[in-house]
């Protein structure tokens, strides 16, 4: 993996921005004639059109990089892979036709490569990269214009921010409400996802045909089919990570974080009434899962946005914009708690469910050393230390909590039976705990009008014998004690007969 990302790192170069409508609008062009050729069609005598096609706007549009000579070589070469395609296409006249026509590239827009070693490595590295110029390419074209830079500076907190609305929408359906009110489906239906891949993966494989570079040996003498090319410009990633776009960032984030909170203010925790075909429940039961998603890729986007000692991290106006948005999550994770508090209090304490309280107060405390981070000027590593003690100590005390008992018995205590709200008590649940959850159980039964079923009787003695032989002195645990103690209570107080 490191040896491919050097090997696409070094084959980045600057684009030359005068030929780039006229090459892009060839690309376009390119995958118009590939979807009247292949999208829903059987594919035979179109491959060979569309091979010949490619290979003739790829000439033209890299005719300063020919000879004669080589374009005859490379034309033969082109010939020779199309017959077989032409004879029958099967997968090896396929294979044949991708290689000829990569090799007919090589000749004709790369005369440097002389040596078989030198060629052989110039296809390798052709065939690993060609999925991925275009969308290199891409991200270097917003250097074209300040126009394009604006826009690039736009697209991170735009595409984040659509990914925070759709969480949002996952977990308050007030939100998901109003985005209906888009109607999204329209525009769904006008637009075939399917089709739109295949037209990108089109323009990835054309792209390289196109816009012809060939990784060289020094980055002085590299030059492509257009001439020499001037330095290599900034990397866009600088503008989608600079302090504008973090700032750009930061103002919708907060934007859209305080709707949901004002919303989670006035529904969860304020209880006023909900819009009409809404119930309380819908709103206070869904959405848990998504909203600590949403503090988790906040979270990272705190981390990757503000690394110590970058402008961002120092600039006086980001970094209170920084302090609201964490807290603006820490009050997420707190309505995160509160709707799997609601929801356990009608739908009774399971394993998972404690698992997601503990982790939910892992991300608020991990929020809040995010900035304490920022504030006290403290590196990743002191963030990362300070995460793992927290960690330790929640994993130690874990250990010692007995939560077979602690779920057992919160359950029959709030449940329908005892507490006259919640659900029936599911017993079958209760014996899946394990021994810790035979006071529990015994209680459960009591509340239980009439006989027991005879395989709960046995369910419960099978507890009851596993429970005896725990307190054998090789498998002996205090826990285990602690139980029988309180069995034995438990039979002392029952009444008589």
């Amino acid at each position: 993996m490191t040896s491919l990302a050097s090997t696409i790192a070094a084959d980045i170069q600057p684009i030359r921005h005068s030929s780039i409508p006229a090459k892009l609008g060839c690309a376009l062009a390119l995958a118009a004639l590939a979807d009247w050729l292949f999208y829903g069609e059987r594919i035979g005598l179109s491959l060979t059109l569309f091979a010949t096609a490619m290979a003739c706007v790829s000439a033209l549009l890299n005719h300063a990089a020919l000879d004669l000579r080589r374009a005859m070589i490379a034309a033969a070469i082109l010939v020779a892979g199309l017959v077989p395609a032409v004879e029958e296409l099967n997968t090896l006249s396929f294979l044949i036709l991708i290689t000829a026509l990569a090799i007919a590239l090589m000749v004709a827009t790369n005369p440097e490569t002389t040596e078989f070693t030198e060629r052989a490595r110039a296809l390798r590295n052709f065939f690993l990269l060609c999925p991925f110029r275009f969308f290199l390419d891409a991200l270097q074209v917003f250097n074209m214009s300040a126009f394009t830079r604006r826009i690039a500076l736009w697209l991170l907190p735009v595409a984040l921010g659509a990914v925070f609305v759709a969480l949002f929408a996952a977990a308050n359906p007030v939100i998901e409400q109003w985005v209906s009110l888009l109607n999204p489906k329209i525009l769904l239906e006008y637009v075939s996802v399917p089709r739109v891949l295949f037209w990108t993966t089109m323009l990835a494989l054309v792209w390289p045909f196109i816009h012809v570079r060939w990784r060289r040996r020094t980055v002085v003498t590299t030059t492509d089919a257009d001439g020499p090319v001037p330095p290599l410009p900034p990397m866009v990633s600088a503008e989608f990570l600079g302090p504008s776009t973090i700032l750009r960032s930061l103002i919708l984030f907060n934007l859209l974080f305080a709707a949901q909170s004002i919303l989670d203010g006035i529904y969860l925790w304020g209880h006023v009434a909900l819009p009409a075909n809404m119930t309380y429940a819908a709103y206070a039961h869904r959405g848990a899962y998504p909203l600590i998603a949403t503090a988790l890729l906040a979270a990272a986007f705190v981390l990757v946005a503000m690394r110590p000692g970058e402008p961002a991290e120092k600039s006086k106006v980001i970094r209170p914009l920084v302090y609201l948005w964490v807290g603006q999550n820490v009050l997420l994770v707190a309505s995160s708690i509160l709707r799997l508090d609601l929801y356990v209090g009608i739908y009774m304490l399971t394993y998972w469910r404690i698992a997601a309280f503990i982790w939910m107060g892992l991300v608020a405390l991990g929020l809040i050393l995010i900035v304490a981070r920022i504030a006290l000027d403290q590196s990743n590593r002191w963030l990362v230390g300070a995460n793992l003690i927290a960690l330790t100590i929640v994993l130690y005390t874990a250990s010692l909590v007995n939560f077979d008992a602690f779920i057992a018995d919160y359950n029959v205590a709030h449940s329908r039976e005892a507490s006259g709200n919640g659900v029936q008590i599911d017993i079958n649940y209760l014996l899946t705990l394990g021994p810790q959850a035979l006071p529990a159980i015994d209680k459960a039964i009591l509340l239980r009008p009439g006989s027991p079923e005879s395989c709960l009787v046995s369910r419960r003695d099978r507890l009851v014998e596993q429970q005896r032989q725990d307190l054998a002195w090789r498998s002996w645990g205090f826990r285990n004690w602690r139980l029988q103690r309180r069995l034995e209570a438990q039979v002392k107080n029952q009444p008589a007969g």
